[in-house]
C-alpha cells in the first residue's frame, strides 16, 4: 500500500511508474496537481512514444507532435528522468 501522503490506497503514488504515475498525477488533489505549473518553466523532455522533443510545462502533459501523454510527480520534478509516459494508446 502506498503511504503518499494523499490518502491513496491503491498502490499508486507519487513515485509509481508509466501509466500508474500519470494517471495518479491526474486524480491528485482532486485533479488540481494536473495542470499546475512545473516549477521553473517545465521539464526537457523527449516523447517516449514518438522521439520529439519538447517541454512539459505542467504536471500532465502532450507531446505536439503524437499527443502522447506523460506526467512527473510534484516530488520528483527536479529531474526529467523521473517523466512517465502513458503509453500509445493512453488518450487525455
Amino acid at each position: 500500500m502506498s503511504e503518499c501522503g494523499t490518502g491513496c490506497g491503491d498502490g499508486k503514488g507519487p513515485f509509481s511508474e508509466g501509466r500508474d504515475l500519470v494517471e495518479f498525477v491526474l486524480q491528485a488533489h482532486g485533479g488540481g496537481v494536473a495542470n499546475a505549473p512545473v516549477p521553473n518553466g517545465g521539464l526537457q523532455a523527449k516523447c517516449q512514444g514518438c522521439g520529439e522533443p519538447f517541454i512539459l510545462k505542467t504536471f500532465v502533459g502532450k507531446c505536439p507532435k503524437c499527443g502522447g501523454v506523460h506526467a512527473v510527480s510534484p516530488p520528483r520534478c527536479d529531474d526529467p528522468a523521473n517523466i512517465q509516459f502513458a503509453g500509445k494508446d493512453f488518450r487525455l
